[in-house]
């Protein structure tokens, strides 16, 4: 028998189907474009001002418009806000990229929602979700960086509260840092970094930018990023093993280096005793296989078998991580001895200590990841460098397969 034929075989699995969205979170590029505001007083003064300061040219439709108006016409944040004292017509909907409408007469309402679908304008009237293809959320402004916050219109006050609270974690200058990513983007595109290269420097810029964000970023700075990067590129290349414990098995509970872990991984080896939300901080390129045995410890073949398994994938390029209940992630010296002397770099990262008694109720109350996995479908290979490509296993079909789990791909 092959050395790899009995062991479990990390298929990547089916994506899942997303969890229901109240509203799709999109943001529009109005720069240049034309919005059609109609109605009168505050908050369809502050829907214009809205607009234009997201670069939409603002055409207002106000028979006797308040002193907010007015004002707001007067001095635009940013694109211009014409003001019409007049009541709106249907050939004003040509050209508009959207439409907004405040109206106390329900009947008028109902006419100029009907008026912008018939010209094929996505509406929104101010207080009438029966009439809107759109809504407007609470906002945190660090443009480029924004942040939309929606409720689907059931707790408005709700969505403020969550966005105040936003807005004292999230420094000012961050927008800076966005906008610097902004302009060097193309120039890390014509970098001549792999595409995995491009990936390290995106998370190294990230973590300087959230260390220093009352920095001013400078040109020396995009320098010593690209400098890093480049010094990096060749352990990076060779791949790279973390052992991750999970702790009792919630996302909630797992330590800032073990989120970092899981989110900069290329594939993650995880068990069936652990939280399915864990998943979710994993990025959407990342595979995501099932392995191990649920429920009992592990033999010594199984668990050679998973060693064989993640050397082979992390000297394909892979950056690997084993997520594993608990607080210790490996099974002794000889694991970590046998990743060192394959030339694999490796990582250990122990969990939350957790008493036995507790971590088995966290277990059980954790909805366990292999109902999700029960009706999933395997993937294709892992795309690039297919896992038995990359480590010159047989064709032959192994004994016993894994459980395939989820990709964590979400679109």
């Amino acid at each position: 028998m092959s050395a790899v034929e009995g062991r479990h075989d990390p298929s990547p699995a089916h994506p899942p189907r997303m969890q229901a969205l109240a509203r799709l979170p999109i943001f529009l590029a109005l720069a240049g474009k034309r919005a059609l505001v109609a109605g009168n007083g505050a908050p369809v003064a502050w829907k214009a001002e809205l607009l234009a300061a997201a670069g939409a040219d603002v055409a207002v439709f106000a028979e006797r418009p308040c002193e907010e108006l007015r004002t707001i016409a007067a001095y635009p944040p940013r694109a211009t806000i014409a003001l019409e004292q007049r009541a709106w017509r249907i050939e004003d909907f040509v050209g508009a990229a959207v439409a907004v409408g405040g109206f106390e007469d329900a009947a008028e309402a109902e006419r100029f929602s009907g008026a912008a679908r018939a010209a094929g304008v996505p509406v929104n009237v101010i207080d009438r979700p029966a009439y809107c293809d759109f809504s407007f959320g609470a906002i945190v402004n660090r443009s480029p960086l924004v942040i939309g916050i929606s409720t689907d219109g059931a707790a408005p006050v709700f969505a403020q509260a969550i966005r105040a609270k936003l807005e004292t974690m999230i420094p000012r200058g961050f927008a800076r840092w966005a906008d610097a990513a902004r302009r060097w983007r193309q120039a890390v595109q014509f970098s001549g970094l792999s595409p995995s290269g491009r990936r390290r420097f995106w998370r190294t810029f990230a973590a300087f930018a959230v260390s220093n964000p009352q920095r001013e970023p400078a040109p020396s700075d995009f320098d010593a990023l690209l400098r890093r990067t480049e010094d990096q590129a060749t352990v990076a290349e060779a791949g790279s093993i973390t052992l991750v414990g999970a702790g009792p098995g919630d996302a909630e509970l797992l330590t800032m280096r073990a989120v970092r872990a899981v989110q900069s991984a290329d594939i993650i080896l995880i068990d069936d005793l652990l939280a399915p939300d864990i998943l979710d901080l994993a990025r959407r390129e990342a595979k995501v296989a099932l392995v191990g045995k649920t429920g009992r410890f592990k033999t010594g073949r199984l668990q050679q078998d998973e060693v064989t398994l993640m050397i082979a994938l992390a000297k394909g390029g892979r950056r690997v991580v084993r997520l594993k209940g608990g607080s210790s992630p490996t099974s002794g010296r000889e694991e970590i001895a046998a990743y060192r002397s394959a030339g694999i770099a490796v990582e250990v990262v122990p969990g939350v200590p957790v008493g036995e008694a507790r971590g088995e109720t966290e277990r059980n109350k954790a909805r366990r990841l292999s109902d999700r996995a029960k009706n999933s479908v395997p993937l294709a290979p892992i795309p690039e460098t297919p896992p038995r490509a990359c480590c010159g296993w047989p064709a032959a079909r192994p004994a016993r397969r894994a459980r395939t789990l989820r990709s964590t791909s979400r679109g």
